[in-house]
């Protein structure tokens, strides 16, 4: 969508902490022994202390509230009461929502404790690619060439881009223009970044993998020569200048 109206950023930025708040207290909330349903559950009730609806659920009748990945799944993970969180799992949380008729969404990548496995390094990297990325972004950078930029940074760390999942538009949907925001420079796409419109900007920074596969369950993504994969995830408004980060309340960075 495109930000018209102070009406239209205040309610993105309602969205937007909404769907932050969940994200950062769900990370914070994960211990080794909880299920991946159990933290969705905590998820959805933050959620629905806020108004906000899953966004995967309303848009995908997704089978639960945040996408939960674990260790050498990529992403859309199905939250399970079968999925045991163990000390050093590589976990991604997903967040999505609506509210008020306004859509974001944000994501991150970390390790549950004690870094058993040496997953830091790539989720380190995963952060600073989604920084430069955004630091690059304004009225008129070409979508190309920010991918570009982050597949030449996640080279320079010694990993991969997965080249078949992307950032997107956002705001009145959980999808919209521009559809592809690829981790990679796709010479075909001709569009430029518009001031005032609204993109959800992610990582998608891979050990082995470039391209992401389903497996049978229909949902959940594992990379298609293995591996492990981070990713991370801002809403933001395009300007003149430094975009407006609406998640920043995620802390992602940190």
């Amino acid at each position: 969508m495109s930000i018209n109206k102070e009406s239209e950023l205040i309610g993105m930025q309602k969205a937007s902490e909404a769907v932050a708040f969940t994200l950062k207290e769900m990370r914070n909330h994960a211990r080794p022994g909880m299920t991946t349903k159990e933290l969705d559950n905590f998820g959805a009730a933050l959620l629905s202390e806020f108004g906000a609806k899953s966004a995967p659920f309303l848009t995908y009748r997704f089978p639960g509230w945040t996408c939960i990945s674990v260790n050498n799944e990529f992403c859309h993970g199905i939250p399970s009461s079968n999925k045991v969180l163990k000390e050093g799992d590589l976990i991604n949380i997903d967040v999505s929502a609506e509210l008020n008729g306004f859509w974001s969404d944000n994501g991150g990548s970390f390790v549950l404790g004690n870094d058993l496995y040496r997953h830091q390094k790539l989720i380190d990297a995963s952060k600073l690619v989604l920084h430069k990325a955004i630091s690059n972004i304004q009225h008129g950078a070409r979508i190309a060439d920010i991918g570009y930029l982050m597949e030449t940074e996640a080279k320079k760390y010694g990993y991969k881009v997965i080249k078949n999942l992307t950032g997107h538009g956002i705001g009145r949907s959980l999808h919209e223009p521009p559809s592809e925001i690829a981790n990679y420079r796709d010479r075909y796409n001709k569009e430029q970044f518009k001031k005032n419109s609204v993109v959800a900007i992610e990582t998608f920074i891979s050990t082995d993998s470039s391209l992401a596969v389903t497996l049978k369950d229909g949902w959940t993504m594992v990379g298609n020569k293995g591996g492990f994969m981070a990713q991370h995830e801002h809403t933001i408004v395009v300007t003149d200048a430094s975009p407006i980060v609406l998640t920043e309340m995620n802390e992602i960075w940190n």
